[in-house]
């Protein structure tokens, strides 16, 4: 079955497998979808992840959840905000700063997917993708 907002579905599996307090997440992969995997993970969201390939050239993406040392989220929040009905781009001087910095930007630029402090410092504006916190 096509998705219409693959991001917005893998941002949704996270969200409900975090309210179930489950440890990993499958989705099904993307260039894109492993990017904002990469970035979770540098920017300390979850603990890891990795690209399973499957027969016939489909490939899932696990990821694993990163709870604190009583089991709380380590995300509290997922929002996706460019949406294929609704694209929304920021330039170089207005991309969003999320709860005062606590929060993390995901935007697509010219130079790959990044955060919205990356994007800042190297001078570049973008799609903005989603906010996690």
């Amino acid at each position: 079955m096509a998705h219409t907002d693959p991001i917005a579905d893998m941002l949704t599996r996270i969200r409900n497998a975090l309210k179930a307090g489950e440890s990993i997440v499958k989705v099904p992969s993307s260039r894109s979808k492993i990017e904002i995997t990469r970035i979770l993970r540098e920017e300390g969201y979850i603990n890891d992840y990795k690209v399973l390939t499957q027969e016939g050239g489909k490939s899932d993406l696990i990821i694993e959840l990163k709870y604190g040392p009583n089991r709380e989220r380590v995300i509290n929040g997922l929002k996706r905000i460019s949406k294929p009905g609704l694209r929304v781009y920021a330039g170089k001087n207005e991309i969003p700063v999320l709860l005062g910095g606590m929060g993390t930007v995901v935007v697509s630029t010219s130079q790959g997917m990044m955060t919205g402090k990356e994007a800042k410092k190297l001078g570049v504006g973008g799609e903005v993708i989603c906010y996690i916190w």
